[in-house]
């Protein structure tokens, strides 16, 4: 019984419409729909035809990225002190204009279709994509 309810809760979420947070290049998830990355560079030594089918993005999205000084804070961050400086400092580019309505959109169509948006980082936690997933919350998105 256990095991049928939990193929029936994977089945409604991978079915249902929202936003998946994931890594690039790791595989898709089923209905996980277009993936965005939403990271400052491509991936290195791969040719631009194959981002897609080697399952890093279908659309670079670098508008949502933190800027390269961000990106480096981030990556230095050693201490929770540190984490929260990058946390901050990422927030209020994401709060400008242009990435606030870029956000806005992304949360309402989470309502309408499914996609993922992603980053490298092999730590979600330790990557702005727990950020980026924490300000679509705060829109409202729909996330798996």
């Amino acid at each position: 019984m256990r095991r049928r309810r939990a193929a029936h809760r994977r089945a409604f979420e991978e079915s249902r419409l929202a936003v998946r947070i994931v890594r690039l290049g790791t595989s898709r998830h089923p209905g996980e729909g277009l993936r965005i990355g939403t990271v400052r560079r491509p991936p290195r030594g791969v040719p631009k035809e194959k981002f897609a089918s080697q399952n890093w993005y279908d659309v670079w999205f670098p508008n949502l990225a933190p800027s390269v000084a961000t990106m480096t804070l981030g990556q230095a961050a050693q201490t929770p002190a540190q984490w929260a400086a990058f946390v901050r400092k990422y927030k209020a580019e994401m709060a400008a204009p242009e990435a606030a309505r870029t956000l806005d959109v992304l949360a309402a169509l989470s309502r309408q279709t499914s996609f993922s948006v992603g980053c490298y980082c092999e730590d979600e936690s330790r990557c702005h994509r727990s950020v980026l997933r924490a300000l679509l919350a705060e829109r409202g998105a729909e996330i798996v």
